[in-house]
């Protein structure tokens, strides 16, 4: 059994910097795997922001290019997610996804 557990939400200021942090538990090989940090605001689908292939390939969405930056550790079975320069507009629950298992989430607010 495979379970993802999200951390480093929370609320910050415009302008401000969070990492958000996904460590996997189970007998799971991070490293065979594509991870993603996706994003779900009020009223809104679903949308991935930022993607890692298993060869090491990354991509964003264009609306957190130059301010996300997906990371990983195999060796800790953890992706990560700095992000930079956060504007109100990046508030959402923040989920990862390794292969085919999610996160339970964790919520950012950006807010002055």
């Amino acid at each position: 059994q495979v379970q993802l557990v999200e951390s480093g939400g929370g609320l910050v200021q415009p302008g401000g910097s969070l990492r958000l942090s996904c460590a996997a538990s189970g007998s799971i090989d991070v490293s065979l795997y594509d991870m993603g940090w996706y994003r779900q605001a009020p009223g809104k689908q679903r949308e991935l922001v930022a993607h890692s292939s298993s060869g090491g390939i990354t991509n964003y969405a264009d609306s957190v290019k130059g301010r996300l930056t997906i990371s990983r550790d195999n060796a800790k079975t953890t992706v990560y997610l700095q992000m930079n320069r956060l504007t109100p507009e990046d508030t959402a629950v923040y989920y990862c996804k390794v292969g085919v298992w999610w996160g339970q989430g964790t919520q950012v607010i950006v807010a002055s």
